[in-house]
């Protein structure tokens, strides 16, 4: 299994747009994907902003290509996102699952 890491910030008055957009748009189309096995969307608070982290479980790092394309550690950012946030990160990372609890 393969954890993908993303992490975007926002402006506290606007913390609400980007679970939003997360539990409407991006888990919906993330379970029409064949080796997508779940996601997990977590908030902090960081200098003043809320940070978001955002870690998906695949299958395999093959099945990544699917949602991500060629170039699987570029992050897949919607205008409509980059809209909702500060900044975020363009680039994703990924572990391999040693072991889970």
């Amino acid at each position: 299994m393969i954890i993908r890491e993303w992490r975007g910030r926002a402006v506290k008055s606007n913390a609400a747009a980007y679970p939003q957009h997360f539990r409407t748009k991006v888990v919906p189309g993330l379970q029409q994907l064949p080796g997508f096995l779940g996601a997990h969307l977590d908030h902090r608070l960081v200098n003043g902003k809320i940070e978001y982290l955002v870690l998906t479980k695949w299958h395999s790092i093959a099945v990544i290509s699917g949602f991500a394309g060629d170039d699987i550690g570029k992050a897949v950012v919607e205008p409509e996102v980059a809209a909702a946030l500060v900044d975020f990160d363009d680039r994703v990372q990924h572990y391999e699952v040693v072991e889970t609890v």
